[in-house]
């Protein structure tokens, strides 16, 4: 029989527009009693029910069950759920139908600084978080030096954690959600801060506490990399509501999948706005002629944007974002990269063309992103949120050496100079 760590039953989760709560504690719990019992709600007024027209719904008809041991990626983009489960996997909320069932104590890190107090200590917040989780002091005591030994913050442990960087927040943080005593440890994120060496020791951690205690792992990353290193099953979202439950490969397939769909780009014009008319998005060769495709890693490609600017911004760019089909970043590029004032785009048509460089990138299948923004202001087209995008595809034509016959290891395959003399 398995042995079942969280088990989800119809949950779903409904916030109110521009309401957080009813205002009075009281008349909150009133309203949780209601829901729990299956009841009306008595703090509508009468007649009133929950519309779509005042809210919406973060989680809505969630089910699922989650063995012991087992270590589980919930991916989605932004906007999709995966935080406000987790907080209702942490009972840091509550649902607003349906119920959650949890074998075990949690230890949870949703975001930098949540359940730290930021007057008290490192060391003062250790023992708050260990006392939570129902832990005796002295059971504090023997794993505080574990905690300062990973955080690395040993030296300033007796400092009030409002004083320290994100850095130093978030690994404390992880350090005592991973080395104090719990069945369950919810990560969301906690690779968005931190330099390499952390990242590589909280996945090792997080590796070690499920393979080697059984521990039940919940990790939320936008980094499929990590996700598929850590991960044995996930938990694909979109928009409040499962789209799969599956192995772990084959969720990150799926969700690949629909971040890269295909945007059409005959359709320029809904991306217009009040800078500019987007009037093309292509790939062409050097002679500006579309792309033919699959192209060679020998030969360039470029990245054609038409504008009608209709107002210009002092902080104005654009540019492109490309991704390889595993989601990694490759790079983004932006007309403003080599600034100069010939390359500033004026009122009226501007026919902007970005080099993709050849013997840069590996074979295989590229996805790119248009982007505008306002640069640190805001967005006008965010390359990952909704944007016209176009595939490139390359095969063949790596290098002219006898010795490169084939794809190499990596995200990039450059042909570099080497030189060899006797000195």
């Amino acid at each position: 029989m398995k042995d079942i760590a969280i088990k989800a039953e119809n949950i779903g989760k409904y916030y109110r527009l521009g309401q957080i709560n009813t205002g009075m504690f009281y008349t909150d719990v009133k309203s949780w009693i209601s829901r729990k019992l299956g009841k009306e709600d008595k703090t509508l007024k009468i007649g009133e029910t929950i519309s779509e027209k005042d809210g919406f719904w973060a989680l809505d008809d969630i089910n699922f069950e989650i063995e012991q041991g087992d270590r589980v990626g919930i991916i989605g983009k932004n906007g999709a759920g995966k935080s406000t489960l987790l907080k209702v996997i942490s009972r840091v909320t509550a649902p607003t139908k349906g119920r959650i069932g949890i074998k075990g104590s949690v230890a949870s890190l949703l975001e930098v600084g949540t359940g730290f107090h930021p007057d008290m200590t490192g060391r003062e917040n250790v023992y708050l978080n260990g006392a939570i989780l129902g832990m005796k002091r002295a059971e504090i005591n023997e794993k505080m030096n574990e905690i300062i030994s990973f955080s690395e913050i040993n030296e300033h442990i007796d400092t009030p954690v409002k004083r320290y960087s994100s850095g130093m927040y978030v690994r404390l943080a992880f350090a005592v959600a991973a080395n104090l005593d719990s069945d369950i440890l919810i990560a969301d994120e906690v690779l968005a801060v931190g330099d390499a060496e952390f990242q590589k020791r909280a996945l090792g951690k997080m590796n070690e506490l499920s393979t080697g205690q059984g521990r039940t792992v919940l990790f939320v990353s936008h980094r499929m990399n990590a996700v598929k290193t850590l991960c044995r099953n996930g938990i694909v979202l979109d928009r409040g509501k499962i789209v799969l439950q599956d192995s772990i490969d084959k969720c990150i397939a799926k969700y690949q999948s629909k971040f890269f769909e295909k945007k059409t780009t005959s359709d320029l014009s809904r991306y217009d706005n009040e800078f500019f008319d987007l009037l093309e998005f292509r790939l062409t060769d050097r002679d500006g002629k579309d792309l033919v495709q699959p192209k060679e890693n020998c030969s360039k490609a470029f990245v054609r944007i038409g504008l009608n600017m209709k107002k210009v911004h002092p902080a104005f760019t654009v540019g492109y974002a490309i991704y390889n089909a595993d989601g990694e970043v490759m790079y983004w590029s932006y007309v403003t990269d080599d600034y100069s004032e010939e390359n500033n785009v004026k009122p009226g048509k501007n026919v902007l063309i970005g080099e993709i460089p050849d013997h840069f990138l590996n074979e295989g299948e590229y996805y790119i992103f248009f982007s505008a923004s306002l640069h640190y202001i805001q967005w006008i087209v965010n390359p990952e949120e909704d944007s016209p995008s176009l595939k490139l595809e390359i095969q063949g034509g790596l290098s002219e050496s006898p010795f490169w016959p084939e794809k190499r290891p990596g995200v990039c395959a450059p042909v570099l100079k080497w030189t060899v003399t006797d000195q």
